[in-house]
């Protein structure tokens, strides 16, 4: 959540970052409105603790009848303040975190803004094949069995479609740990206060969580969740940050919205695997280890020679969390296009604030900053290499850097 003093300080600046978002202004308005209420009622009875707490000191018959006037108002009041307290933070969590500065703004994916481009799409001889069709040629990938045994976008990875995900997590963990990131493999499961406190506010039905009826437990969409959660209601150490995470975990989303042509197969699953990076720092520091992110996220994808282009995050399309974010559009052959395949964000202090996360600069606490970043997931990473590496006579090559995880050169039949 945002620090409510922007809002007592100025409403103004906060309802322009909010409407920069595409969020409701009005519920600035209306949590100053309910904050100013909560205060108000926060000084009369911390006045008549206080007139309690004096006249307790001297007993008098006086002093005893008005001590009991006093404890009745108190206990009249108190509810009120906790209902008030509870409706102000409930509140701040409807507020997305506020841009930077630096962000474009604009209304949709269609203003945000590319900032460079790695590689050449290559020119195939022979005519190309999607994913789907190599994937059913090559008994990689099985999308009908997944849908018969959990539903439609759920599928089987087989053979060497199995070895290719089981080689890029080797693959992707042991590159991280080399840049000083330690490894972390996390529950796939997340209490609410985590899967909401980390600040995922879909405006509509793209991002909805699988909950685990009976308990307050969600699937996870991503390590961020269960990696932002780690410190959660701790103070750490100025001289241990920034404290960056590598973790792997299973990913589950529902997205139930519509999405089009270019969404089929791995492109859009409701699980899958994924590499994530997350950092604590200070938030003089934050910045840096942004770049520093989307640095390693580029080394990585440019290991696999896979043609990308970068992408700077419109104020309209960085979500609820994210005070800017940068993503990576690998080129695709089967769409003839590029299609994201990572995102990293800077969340400043939102999540921070959500988790109690502090760090002690000599006398005094302040909150995190966290950062987060993908490094691949195994659904969209494999789609690339299958579609970006076919070969004339159907077969798959793979990356030079992965054929020691793999074994082998080539997938073929």
């Amino acid at each position: 959540m945002i620090d409510i003093n922007l809002i007592r300080e100025n409403k103004d600046l906060v309802k322009a970052g909010v409407a920069k978002k595409k969020y409701d202004t009005s519920i600035v308005d209306c949590v100053a409105k309910t904050d100013q209420e909560r205060v108000a009622l926060l000084q009369k009875v911390e006045d008549l603790r206080h007139e309690r707490n004096v006249i307790s000191k001297e007993y008098t018959p006086e002093n005893a009848e008005r001590g009991k006037e006093l404890k009745s108002e108190l206990a009249k009041l108190e509810p009120d303040l906790e209902k008030l307290e509870a409706e102000v933070n409930g509140l701040l969590q409807s507020i997305p975190n506020l841009p930077l500065e630096t962000v474009p703004v604009g209304e949709s994916e269609k203003d945000n803004v590319v900032l460079r481009t790695y590689g050449e799409p290559r020119k195939f001889v022979f005519p190309t094949k999607d994913h789907l069709e190599l994937g059913k040629e090559l008994d990689i990938l099985d999308f009908d069995s997944g849908a018969k045994i959990a539903g439609s976008g759920f599928y089987y990875l087989k053979n060497d479609g199995a070895l290719l995900e089981i080689a890029l997590v080797s693959y992707g963990m042991k590159f991280l740990a080399e840049r000083g990131f330690t490894p972390m493999l996390t529950p796939d499961v997340a209490r609410e206060r985590f899967y909401l406190g980390t600040g995922y506010l879909p405006k509509g039905d793209e991002a909805q969580t699988y909950v685990l009826e009976g308990t307050d437990l969600g699937l996870i969409a991503t390590a961020e969740v269960t990696l932002a959660g780690y410190h959660a209601d701790e103070i750490l150490n100025e001289k241990d940050l920034p404290k960056k995470y590598a973790g792997y975990s299973h990913c589950f989303r529902r997205e139930d919205g519509a999405y089009g042509k270019y969404s089929k197969g791995l492109y859009r699953v409701h699980q899958f695997t994924k590499v994530e990076m997350f950092a604590y720092t200070k938030p003089e520091e934050s910045k840096k280890v942004h770049e520093e992110f989307l640095k390693t996220e580029e080394e990585f994808w440019q290991s696999l020679e896979i043609p990308y282009r970068v992408l700077e995050m419109c104020t309209g399309d960085l979500g609820a969390q994210a005070a800017r974010k940068i993503d990576l559009e690998a080129w695709m052959p089967g769409r003839a296009d590029y299609g994201e395949v990572t995102s990293t964000s800077n969340t400043t202090d939102y999540q921070a604030r959500n988790l109690n996360i502090r760090y002690r600069r000599g006398d005094t606490t302040e909150y995190v900053h966290t950062l987060n970043g993908t490094l691949f997931a195994s659904s969209r990473c494999p789609l690339a290499i299958i579609e970006n590496y076919q070969q004339g006579d159907g077969s798959i090559l793979i990356p030079e850097v992965l054929r020691p995880y793999m074994g082998k050169d080539t997938i073929s039949k």
